[in-house]
């Protein structure tokens, strides 16, 4: 059952089967009524957005975005990683984008995990991940260090435009995060 305020369409597909077989069924009727927007890969507007993955975030609608405006690279947390400097070099060196806009959020999931959650994957199933949890306590000051990650990154070209924000998921809005504080 969906708990959003509108229903997906996904969430209209009859029930049976599998999540992601009820997903395939939605993309079916999506392509029955798809034309090919006639666009190449550089985002018209310049601009990556870096975003948690939480479902509550509506990047396009929270932001005005249309199809075709910008790249968007997602993970939980919405914190740089090297992951995210490599999807942001690709962006600007060989896509064309020159701004960069981080996009965290109030009640984030990685603000109640620590680094210990790696431990426990360890004991569970015998093998450390290589990758840091990236948890955090304080939105405001990881909205900081993401930024702060951007513009020392050596690969990067464009970091004159470089803004973090938190967005509040019970108002919609974004508050912007001084980087100097």
């Amino acid at each position: 059952m969906s708990t959003s305020a509108q229903q997906s369409p996904a969430a209209a597909v009859p029930t049976g089967g599998t999540v992601i077989d009820r997903l395939v069924e939605a993309n079916q009727r999506y392509a029955g009524d798809f034309r090919d927007p006639g666009m190449d890969a550089r985002p018209v507007l310049q601009v990556a957005v870096v975003a948690c993955m939480d479902a509550r975030l509506d990047l396009h609608a929270a932001l005005g975005l249309e199809l075709g405006d910008c790249h968007t690279i997602r993970n939980a947390g919405g914190v740089v990683t090297d992951d995210v400097i490599r999807s942001l070099t690709i962006s600007q060196r060989a896509l064309g984008t020159r701004s960069v806009i981080l996009v965290h959020h109030t009640g984030c999931g990685l603000e109640s995990l620590t680094e210990d959650f790696r431990v426990e994957l360890e004991e569970e199933v015998g093998q450390r991940p290589a990758w840091a949890v990236e948890a955090f306590r304080d939105v405001d000051q990881d909205v900081r260090q993401s930024m702060q990650r951007v513009r020392t990154s050596p690969f990067l070209l464009h970091k004159d435009d470089v803004r973090g924000f938190v967005f509040d998921v019970t108002t919609g809005l974004l508050r912007e995060i001084d980087p100097a504080e």
